[in-house]
């Protein structure tokens, strides 16, 4: 199954390859803004934005009280499948 995975943008890591630095569950990970940035756009306006994640790009900008329901419903999955930690590094990987 393929899933996005809310973050937020916490830094710029290369304005000019497009690369952020985006928490995802509490972990920092380098992101690819290239689906969503546009021309000529100070990235350094995205810090703090929502954004889904799918395979290391943020692939659409998401409300934050959005992102952080998903953000429960998918603890509430892991909880449910008695898998505490699990969801965290199976999304991680």
């Amino acid at each position: 199954m393929c899933l996005g995975v809310p973050a937020r943008i916490v830094a710029i890591a290369d304005a000019a390859r497009l690369r952020a630095v985006a928490d995802i569950l509490g972990e920092r990970r380098e992101i690819d803004l290239s689906c969503i940035a546009e021309p000529g756009e100070a990235l350094s306006d995205r810090i703090g934005q929502w954004v889904l994640v799918h395979l290391g790009f943020a692939l659409s900008r998401v409300e934050e009280a959005d992102a952080r329901i998903t953000l429960d419903l998918l603890r509430q999955v892991d909880e449910a499948e008695a898998g505490q930690g699990h969801l965290k590094a199976s999304l991680l990987a």
